[in-house]
């Protein structure tokens, strides 16, 4: 048992995309989308993470103008829903929007490389920020990744990252890291970080994962994307004793229940889990 076990905070996944690898169409319409969004905060989601374009291996890149058509009006109808928004967006302009329709963290896959402008707005307004490795972009990022030793290298890419966004102005205290489970990984990168990953967790800031439902799982257990719940469960159980602290998961009720007992397990004492970070 550790006392030093992180508070673990559940991140649902509200896509409102027509060509998410799990979930693209569902929510496309906003009304669906905000329902939810609702639903994922009466399960135990602590952040809600609101997306208008896929990152799934092969995406095609979407605009601004259809980018903030599509996640707007969710923004909006889900202000005072219980939960923290988060935008995932590397756009600066739509992250604008979406802080000023309430929400309080950009998630950017492409730690602030994608949009100049990104890493001065998020020192402007303050507010939380994540910053994923990523290996080149959606639509070539599984073609043959290769790395020396792939959790060396995302160790030094966030540790550069983080570099960069603290010279921009942006409080380290607010920036949180994601290794990109999926982005640009193979099978065996993946677990390599899964397995590793104390070694993310000493870089000192919280560590986002992101595993869920994801195509690794189903080869390792010959589960379609549906299915992949306990693979999942996994996942997160282990990150968790490793030092991760914020799990982004579709499905966020099992998420919740498995993480609180592990928590409680892990401390040999249990509290009611967290809602905010």
């Amino acid at each position: 048992m550790t006392a030093n076990v992180p508070d673990p905070v559940v991140m649902g996944i509200v896509n409102v995309t027509p060509d998410s690898f799990s979930d693209g169409g569902l929510n496309l319409d906003p009304d669906a989308a905000i329902a939810h969004g609702h639903a994922l905060v009466r399960d135990g989601a602590a952040i809600l993470d609101v997306g208008g374009e896929s990152t799934r291996p092969g995406a095609e890149p979407v605009d601004e103008v259809e980018e903030l058509r599509r996640v707007l009006p969710v923004l909006e109808g889900l202000r005072g829903c219980g939960a923290r928004l988060s935008i995932d967006t590397s756009k600066a302009r739509v992250a604008q929007a979406a802080l000023d329709a309430g929400a309080s963290i950009v998630n950017d896959v492409t730690a602030l490389r994608a949009d100049p402008r990104m890493a001065a707005l998020l020192a402007e307004r303050g507010c939380c920020c994540v910053l994923m490795h990523m290996l080149g972009e959606p639509r070539t990022m599984q073609r043959e990744p290769r790395y020396d030793d792939v959790v060396a290298d995302v160790v030094a890419f966030l540790r550069e990252r983080l570099a960069v966004a603290v010279a921009a102005g942006i409080d380290e205290r607010r920036v949180w890291l994601d290794p990109g489970i999926g982005f640009g990984k193979t099978i065996d990168h993946n677990l390599q970080l899964l397995a590793r990953l104390d070694e993310l967790a000493a870089l000192g800031r919280p560590l986002v994962i992101g595993t869920s439902r994801k195509s690794f799982l189903g080869t390792i257990t010959g589960r379609e994307t549906g299915d992949r719940i306990a693979g999942t469960l996994a996942t997160n159980v282990l990150a968790l004793a490793a030092g991760a602290s914020i799990f982004r998961v579709h499905d966020v009720g099992p998420a919740h229940d498995a993480l609180r007992v592990a928590a409680a397990t892990l401390r040999g004492s249990w509290t009611t889990m967290t809602t905010t970070t």
